[in-house]
């Protein structure tokens, strides 16, 4: 199915660069993962069409073609989606995130209670607390602990960086080679130290909003994740108003992205035309 991709000049001055799958479907906004180009994925948008929906993305600032926006946080995401929203005139819609793009579906959720129908988040980070062992689990934590100590150290970090394989379970590799291969493609391509410098503060960060204000219903799907651990789906579930937390034990952080159609499936049922 082709897609558009359109520049849309914001009051700030920034750009985002915006995707749209098209159809007069139930509008999905996908947040994506770190790092990646915001460019519409072949089996996000394949599942999405197979059940109704028209999905929409952006690039987010810094990475691809959209302005950088030193500072940002997670709850600067819902201002740019509404003005994703209204340039496309999408009235009511569902958000939809994966990894580092699960935050930023829940920010929109919270701070776009009038607009936002329902989130799903595949993977997600919970917000950083030390009230818990907030790392455990992770295969590689340097980054987000970088972060920790402010930009000018995570930019240092991200000069010589290098990814841990041992991050991504063998499930995780068969799906890079298989209905996820476009995904490793992208995050190859979209590859920036300063925008996922940014992304890692904003993880790190208070989020700029608070996650029991999220009161639309939320799917939060998790595996065994060495990347994001379960612990992270478990403290959103707890935190959440109104969520299910879909466990799949045979899953790492990419191929849980194989329950995307289930998820749309939950969605559609949940939200209707």
């Amino acid at each position: 199915m082709a897609t558009t991709a359109t520049d849309l000049p914001l009051p700030d001055g920034r750009n985002l660069r915006v995707h749209d799958s098209g159809g007069d479907g139930l509008p999905v906004v996908w947040h994506h993962g770190t790092p990646q180009s915001g460019r519409l994925l072949s089996p996000v948008v394949e599942a999405a069409a197979a059940r109704g929906f028209r999905v929409v993305s952006y690039a987010r600032p810094g990475y691809a073609e959209s302005t950088p926006e030193i500072g940002r946080t997670m709850g600067s995401a819902a201002a740019d989606v509404l003005q994703v929203a209204d340039a496309l005139d999408l009235r009511r819609f569902a958000v939809m995130g994966a990894s580092g793009g699960g935050p930023h579906a829940l920010a929109c959720a919270a701070k776009l209670p009038d607009r936002v129908a329902a989130a799903v988040c595949l993977a997600s980070l919970a917000p950083f607390s030390e009230e818990y062992d907030w790392y455990g689990g992770m295969a590689d934590d340097s980054s987000l602990r970088a972060a920790r100590e402010g930009r000018e150290t995570r930019l240092r970090h991200g000069e010589t960086q290098e990814f841990d394989p041992a991050s991504f379970t063998g499930a995780d590799w068969a799906a890079l080679r298989g209905t996820w291969a476009p995904l490793a493609q992208d995050a190859g391509a979209a590859s920036d130290v300063a925008a996922e410098a940014d992304d890692d503060l904003a993880y790190v960060a208070p989020w700029g909003f608070a996650v029991a204000d999220v009161r639309v219903p939320v799917l939060l799907v998790h595996g065994d994740d060495r990347v994001v651990p379960f612990r992270h789906g478990e403290w959103l579930l707890r935190n959440l108003p109104d969520a299910e937390l879909w466990s799949r034990p045979r899953d790492g952080h990419v191929s849980v992205l194989n329950a995307l159609p289930t998820a749309l499936d939950w969605l559609r049922d949940l939200v209707p035309r």
